[in-house]
């Protein structure tokens, strides 16, 4: 179980270099597995967003059910399996290092036909180009985490729905972008 509370840090540009260290660490591994390039998401992809200091990941798979052989050759480099509520109904691992309790980084894998991937992408991209949106974003996360830094269930709920209405504006910028 999790124990660490929840805390959002000022932005720290070496996030992104421990990022780099496990994706390179990563993907020779699930090389077999992987159907594009490990991504960094989250908000501590977005420079000057300031986060939780957990640094998510997301990598691509072809078929949920064949990655799971990969779970082993991931605890051999020291992740942990670490089932989410709602992870075997969207088809998603969530695996963290170096342990549940304690994590530093989570890494989400999904397969290709899932919507998730694209749209924490399409998230992250809006947030790194719209810092008015982002600051919003920010300044939600930090007053719940402030209100209970051990509620997790009321601190996603309580993002939801900005998150939503954000994805609608990411959505119409991306659409618009494409044309």
């Amino acid at each position: 179980m999790r124990q660490d509370p929840i805390v959002i840090q000022p932005h720290d540009p070496g996030w992104a270099e421990l990022f780099a260290t496990q994706k390179a660490a990563l993907e020779p591994v699930l090389v077999s597995w992987l159907v594009a390039p490990i991504e960094h998401i989250g908000s501590t992809s977005v420079p000057g967003l300031p986060a939780k200091p957990i640094i998510d990941m997301v990598a691509v798979t072809d078929d949920y059910t064949g990655f799971a052989p990969a779970l082993s050759e991931l605890q051999r480099i020291g992740w942990t399996h670490a089932p989410e509520p709602g992870d075997e109904v969207e088809r998603k691992w969530s695996v963290c290092f170096p342990t549940v309790e304690h994590r530093t980084h989570h890494l989400h894998v999904v397969e290709r036909n899932s919507a998730s991937w694209r749209d924490w992408l399409l998230f992250r991209d809006y947030l790194r180009t719209h810092a008015e949106p982002a600051e919003q974003y920010a300044a939600l996360r930090s007053e719940l985490a402030v209100a209970d830094r051990h509620d997790r269930v009321r601190y996603r709920s309580g993002k939801a729905p900005l998150i939503g209405e954000l994805m609608q504006r990411a959505r119409a910028w991306n659409d618009n972008s494409l044309t």
